[in-house]
């Protein structure tokens, strides 16, 4: 099957879509590119519910090539008239509902918007044309792995079982992706990361939560006895490979990126509060997750080995530069904990 091959003089008229643009990875992922491709034309969409936050994008929302759209991605009219306006050579997926224990008290908005949505943008992408649609997923949906099996690890042909309505939808639209690439030749690839963490990390997600409850002296909450095994991938590292990946990955293919950065929970807390100087009687041990998954590790050898990609940072490194972020930057997440994040958007969009 024809796969479309990037070359440099693409970039001048190149427009990526990057959708849920305002929430953690997705910034994260949109600097990265600004830095890295300066000709490509950047278009935001993002819903801004309660993940998304458009200050976080503030450094590049006058960049000339640069564009945000508040849109739901499930939008399938305004979604549509935005790939005719922009006619888009890449579309980027991230928008999704992600928070685990948010799916288990409402899943309904997780199948709308992790399943429906992706519908809504491939059916887009087929009628306008792109070179490249690539969703991104996560290391959830192939379930968990034994605590005391340590040379297991998830492969791309690792079979998909998953134990949160999250991971459930997650999966299912990863499987509807390779159903368009099948049925309809669409262009496509899928990314399936590990555990990210980084500037910009929503306050509720596990390191910020615990750098900002430490910070102030709060009970830091560790589900059951803190045993919970992740891989953690600096967010940059996974903004270098789905960069990789939209540019020289086979179409069709998964890619699975790990950071080869395994830890418990409990050391994880323990490291924020050693680097904070606080005491670990902080430490509060609550009632653990309904089908908490006890372990993930990736094997991250195809893209190694396909596309020469491998995580420059190591956690111990990592974790400090993270600590180190938000106590620089401190007003952008107390204002997330306040709520007045919410209001950023009326500031600067209200009266155009």
């Amino acid at each position: 099957m024809f796969f479309y091959n990037f070359s440099e003089s693409d970039g001048e008229n190149m427009t990526v879509f990057v959708t849920g643009g305002a929430g953690f990875i997705g910034s994260n992922f949109i600097f990265y590119m600004v830095k890295k491709h300066p000709d490509y034309r950047i278009v935001c969409i993002d819903k801004l519910t309660y993940a998304g936050n458009l200050s976080t994008l503030e450094p590049v929302l006058n960049n000339e090539n640069f564009r945000f759209v508040k849109l739901d991605i499930c939008n399938r009219e305004e979604i549509f008239k935005l790939f005719e306006e922009e006619a888009p050579s890449i579309v980027v997926n991230f928008a999704a509902e992600s928070h685990v224990d948010r799916s288990i008290e409402d899943p309904g908005i997780f199948l709308k918007t992790n399943i429906l949505g992706t519908q809504t943008l491939m059916d887009a992408c087929r009628k306008y044309g792109i070179k490249r649609y690539h969703q991104v997923s996560t290391d959830e949906v192939y379930g968990d792995l034994p605590l005391d099996r340590p040379d297991m690890f998830f492969t791309e042909e690792t079979p998909i079982h998953t134990s949160s309505p999250y991971s459930a939808s997650k999966a299912s639209a990863d499987l509807l992706v390779q159903a368009y690439h099948r049925t309809f030749g669409l262009p496509i690839t899928i990314s399936r990361c590990s555990n990210n963490y980084g500037p910009y990390h929503f306050p509720e997600k596990l390191i910020p939560l615990m750098i900002a409850n430490a910070l102030n002296d709060k009970p830091l909450p560790v589900y059951g006895e803190g045993l919970n095994i992740r891989d953690w991938l600096y967010v940059e590292d996974h903004c270098k490979a789905i960069d990789m990946i939209i540019h020289d990955g086979k179409v069709g293919e998964v890619y699975n990126i790990g950071g080869h950065n395994e830890k418990t929970n409990i050391y994880i807390v323990k490291k924020i509060l050693e680097l904070l100087g606080k005491s670990e009687d902080l430490i509060t041990f609550v009632t653990d997750r309904k089908g908490h998954d006890l372990r993930y590790a990736i094997d991250p050898a195809k893209i190694k080995r396909d596309l020469g990609w491998e995580p420059d940072t190591m956690f111990d490194d990592g974790i400090v530069k993270t600590v180190n972020w938000y106590l620089e930057n401190r007003e952008w997440w107390e204002t997330i904990i306040n709520g007045e994040y919410q209001n950023y958007y009326e500031k600067m969009y209200g009266n155009r």
